[in-house]
């Protein structure tokens, strides 16, 4: 069956049975052939589908979970209360999921490899608007590799470890790399591991929330909804009454935010690498609804029962500032806040990870659009974009300003520019789907 594509969609003849699978034109870069989004890699210059089924529907439900779910939740409870913690969490997982679904749509019409959002975006929109999209993911995606570097020596801290954090840093940069010049199908297996884990320890802590709730810790100290009544269901911020009340509910969504930045174009990068997209991509998107919904708001009503939103400890760094970890301490568990120290840890290292393969990838697209030398869209023979993988390392090293305080300063500076980028991020996913949305009418075909 033949078709054509014009003006970046696909138009398919009269009377074609739409259930068999189309073949594509790919205009952007060379020409290649498209059939249910598995194609024959042209040399050197495109990534493998390894993604295996059960790596895709991991990767969504797990991906890049990390410290800002089990560290950042302390700041937003002691800024805006349990009232306003759980009000942020809500409302941006509603938005985070209509996203996902929508850019979802958009990848799995066509999935090619190098298929990020910034790709998209020089197809359906412009390509003033994908080359500034593509450099914003590639610096947000590579700085949050040594953001979490650097929380990684933070939660290490807690043993009170005598080894200097610079070869904690140095020991799980190279671990992470290590990964990511391996095949995708490497990275695929460890993000499997590592989601399910992350999975576990969630809704251990949710039912940790639950056996404390009803006083069955070591103390025996019914927790109830006590720290509803005291300090109180919100807080006030910088200023008092109504004013405070508002501005607190603006700063606890930006720091809610960070928990849910950049997550659902991680999902759209692994398409590229995706055994069978047209149909795993669609789940993966769903199984987004079961990540927000059954680990990420049960998460935040347990934070809302079993810790006080007053509690010093919650300005502390690292895992001692975590909810779940003072909560722990105050019901005089022993050994546990240590477990689950070390799984939050494994959680940071998986998230750096994930960071710096998305990061590469989106380089690698920036290449296959021409939107960056054409060196960093050559695979080497197992698919990988060994170069966007080393340029992607490259901000890396930027962990070890953390070892000063004067340096600290700037790198946080850096970090804050991500949240921004979000931001800026969704709105363009917003254009992407509404420009899309009218090329699929215009050209009267279906969209998957």
């Amino acid at each position: 069956m033949e078709t054509t594509l014009e003006e970046g969609v696909v138009k398919r003849p009269l009377g074609s049975d739409s259930s068999q699978p189309e073949k594509h034109e790919e205009t952007l870069g060379s020409v290649k052939s498209l059939q249910d989004g598995a194609q024959g890699p042209e040399r050197n210059e495109e990534t493998h589908r390894g993604f295996k089924p059960r790596h895709s529907q991991m990767i969504a439900i797990g991906g890049a979970i990390g410290t800002s779910l089990f560290l950042r939740t302390g700041q937003v409870l002691r800024v805006g209360s349990p009232g306003f913690l759980l009000v942020s969490y809500g409302i941006l997982s509603i938005l985070v999921y209509g996203i996902v679904t929508g850019i979802a749509e958009v990848a799995t019409y066509l999935p090619v490899p190098g298929g990020t959002i910034s790709y998209y975006g020089n197809k359906y929109v412009s390509r003033s608007l994908g080359f500034p999209m593509g450099y914003l993911y590639w610096y947000s995606l590579g700085i949050l590799v040594p953001y979490e570097l650097v929380a990684s020596t933070l939660l290490i801290d807690f043993w009170n470890s005598p080894v200097n954090p610079a070869i904690w840093i140095t020991v799980i940069l190279i671990i992470i790399m290590t990964l990511n010049f391996l095949p995708v199908r490497f990275f695929g297996e460890a993000e499997f591991w590592s989601a399910g884990m992350k999975i576990l320890l969630i809704l251990g802590l949710v039912f940790l929330s639950i056996v404390l709730f009803f006083g069955g810790g070591p103390n025996h100290d019914r927790l109830g909804f006590r720290y509803w009544k005291t300090p109180g269901p919100v807080n006030t911020y910088l200023e008092g009454g109504d004013i405070g009340r508002f501005v607190a509910l603006l700063q606890s969504f930006v720091l809610t935010s960070f928990a849910f930045i950049l997550a659902p174009e991680q999902l759209i990068v692994t398409a590229g690498e995706m055994q069978l997209p047209r149909q795993n991509l669609p789940r993966a998107a769903r199984r987004y609804f079961w990540r927000l919904i059954i680990l990420f708001m049960p998460t935040v009503i347990g934070i809302r029962v079993v810790c006080p939103s007053n509690d010093p400890r919650l300005s502390a760094s690292g895992t001692a500032s975590s909810p779940f970890v003072i909560a722990i301490r105050n019901a005089g568990t022993p050994v546990l806040d240590s477990i689950v120290n070390a799984l939050i840890l494994l959680s940071a290292c998986t998230a750096g990870n994930a960071f710096l393969y998305s990061a590469s990838r989106n380089l690698y697209s920036l290449g296959i659009a021409g939107n960056a030398p054409a060196i960093f869209k050559r695979c080497n023979n197992y698919g990988l974009p060994y170069f966007a993988v080393a340029a992607s390392a490259s901000f890396s090293p930027l962990a070890y300003l953390s070892l000063s305080s004067t340096s600290l300063i700037v790198f946080n500076w850096l970090i804050n520019i991500t949240n921004s980028a979000g931001f800026i991020s969704w709105i363009c996913c917003g254009a992407i789907y509404f420009r899309y949305q009218k090329a699929i009418e215009f050209h009267g075909v279906e969209s998957p």
